[in-house]
């Protein structure tokens, strides 16, 4: 096996979890508003839902990165992500998101949609998804993904 290859899963781990440091960053840097957005739900206490969320941000995807109790970081982190697309990306409450006219509505419709996309890319993680190797898959392009396509 390649060195590309062996590097292409942690790639991938790494494009999937990189913006959760930098969410728990920006938190930090932007207190206020962040405390606000945790606020703005039906759940109380949100400095400490913000101090928890800033916890999952930064530890999860560090123990996804390193593979160390990385199916149950990938589970609080799809949970957390699932959590947060309903509480605070509620799009189906503002007007005019059909026609277009409704741009904070729209734009909460999309990031709810980014984190179920995320959600997605961490039950792989969960589910121990198992990946063909870079070079297989450069040899093979058209195979389905259900192909056993090299040693993945």
């Amino acid at each position: 096996m390649t060195l590309i290859d062996r590097c292409t899963p942690l790639l991938a781990r790494f494009f999937l979890i990189v913006l959760f440091p930098f969410s728990a960053i920006d938190k930090m840097i932007h207190w206020n508003a962040a405390l606000q957005q945790a606020n703005s739900s039906f759940l109380p206490g949100g400095q400490v839902l913000l101090v928890l969320a800033m916890i999952v941000e930064i530890v999860c995807p560090l123990l996804i990165l390193i593979q160390h109790f990385d199916r149950l970081a990938a589970f609080v982190l799809a949970g957390f992500c699932a959590i947060t697309a309903v509480l605070y990306h509620p799009f189906w409450k503002f007007p005019g998101i059909i026609d277009g006219s409704g741009t904070e509505g729209l734009s909460h419709f999309w990031d709810f949609l980014k984190n179920f996309g995320l959600v997605g890319g961490l039950m792989f993680v969960m589910l121990g998804a198992r990946t063909a190797p870079l070079s297989a898959v450069a040899q093979h392009p058209l195979a389905s993904g259900s192909e056993r396509v090299g040693n993945g």
